[in-house]
């Protein structure tokens, strides 16, 4: 079928909006009339670590939407269900039969090869393939294909263009803390970045009822939304050593920290911000190979550093919490996003990448 989509021609261009040919849904997939669908870093990250062969591609994996049509085989998704769209997994791995989908031993292969697991491609243009199926999905288009383990079902009484950012976004921040950190009632936290993925740490970690957190960022007035959503403290990095901020505010230092950047010195500062029996969090997304310098008897002495994906969510469960949370007004993403036109998807991208946008999503 034809559909309208976003494409970048290649690493170097501007996206444009271009007519695509997608295929019909197999037996496993579902096909998604798109309503809304964020920008993440990850979609702008990519763009620069794929080989230029890989181009033209088409991006975006925080789809949400209306289901135009199923395969065979799905039975638990119908046309005219709305849904959101995230990440695919096997469900056949060890982690995902351990109950940690996130980390998916074919996640890579599923999510980021430009195709279906078995290499064919879902998008092409006078017969030439593009690279597709991003995250199972390539949502920055007018329709997508999805697999059926990808789609989430939501509530048809919320506006289905804002909830695509809970595929991803929302997700990972909120699920950090968590899903993964777990922080028990009462203690501190320092969260590092307050972008998108930072804020949603705020909003569960203030879930979690964590007395002190913390919120480190060089940028005032997102320090200043941080505070309207439940941070504690601010501590502005351009003005004050983070991690000196932190143990000066907490008294020894912070019980949890969440780096949400991907830069090794904010790492760093965010490892050295933890008490001694601390525990600290990475999500922030790096290139290939970026390596951090650490003090290791600093991390002997009880420390403990992990990576986490996606929030460590099993998402048809987790998706479906957060809009309660939103119902009941204690998780306001609304207050995050802002709409563009998916014809001025390269403002919204710049706007993005400058920091005036928190969470733009792209309407077809």
């Amino acid at each position: 079928m034809k559909i309208s989509a976003v494409v970048q021609k290649d690493p170097d261009s501007e996206f444009v909006i271009e007519e695509v040919d997608l295929e019909e849904p197999r037996y496993d997939e579902i096909l998604v009339k798109i309503a809304g669908s964020g920008i993440c870093h990850t979609d702008l990250g990519a763009v620069k670590l794929l080989p230029r062969e890989a181009f033209p591609a088409v991006f975006g994996h925080e789809g949400s939407g209306i289901v135009e049509k199923v395969g065979s085989h799905v039975r638990d998704i119908k046309p005219g269900d709305h849904v959101v769209l995230t990440q695919h997994l096997c469900g056949a791995c060890k982690p995902c039969l351990t109950g940690n989908p996130c980390y998916c031993q074919n996640g890579v292969l599923l999510n980021m090869s430009g195709g279906r697991g078995d290499s064919s491609r879902t998008i092409s243009k006078d017969g030439k393939p593009y690279f597709g199926s991003w995250f199972t999905q390539s949502s920055w288009a007018s329709y997508a294909l999805a697999h059926e383990k990808s789609v989430v079902k939501v509530p048809e009484d919320l506006p289905v263009e804002m909830l695509g950012p809970l595929g991803c976004g929302f997700q990972t921040g909120a699920g950090a803390v968590i899903n993964a950190l777990c922080p028990p009632l009462g203690s501190s936290i320092a969260i590092f970045g307050v972008g998108t993925v930072g804020l949603a740490a705020i909003m569960g970690a203030v879930l979690n009822g964590c007395s002190k957190i913390i919120a480190i960022d060089v940028m005032p007035e997102r320090l200043e939304l941080a505070k309207t959503l439940g941070a504690t403290h601010v501590v502005n990095a351009k003005a004050e050593v983070p991690s000196e901020a932190v143990k000066a505010i907490t008294g020894g230092g912070a019980d949890y920290a969440l780096e949400c950047i991907g830069n090794p010195a904010v790492f760093r500062q965010a490892v050295e911000s933890t008490s001694q029996s601390g525990e600290c969090g990475l999500i922030g997304l790096s290139a290939p190979g970026t390596e951090v310098s650490l003090d290791m008897n600093g991390i002997l002495f009880g420390r403990k550093i992990r990576g986490i994906l996606e929030g460590d969510a099993i998402s048809p469960i987790f998706i479906p919490q957060l809009i309660e949370y939103y119902r009941q007004g204690r998780f306001p993403i609304d207050r995050l996003i802002s709409f563009y036109p998916m014809t001025d998807v390269n403002k919204a991208i710049a706007d993005t990448l400058s920091g005036k946008t928190l969470k733009a999503v792209l309407r077809p």
